[in-house]
């Protein structure tokens, strides 16, 4: 029996409802757009300003580098 494409990814999705899921669409954000590389560049140079994220760093660097078991 030969079926199409659309009716195998029809009756693959009849079956994952059946378990009780749903379909869900997400939009995020393009990562391939220059805006939003120059945002995470603004985002970037406010964290060196900010003496919170060096604490944070200096916790990375250290204590959570140094947790059993994190490889």
């Amino acid at each position: 029996m030969n079926t199409s494409s659309a009716s195998r990814v029809q009756k693959h999705r009849d079956a994952l409802r059946a378990e009780g899921l749903r379909p869900v669409q997400l939009w995020v954000p393009d990562t391939r757009s220059a805006a939003f590389a120059k945002e995470c560049q603004r985002q970037s140079a406010m964290l060196l300003q900010d003496p919170a994220e060096a604490q944070e760093i200096v916790w990375a660097e250290t204590a959570a580098a140094q947790t059993k078991g994190w490889v």
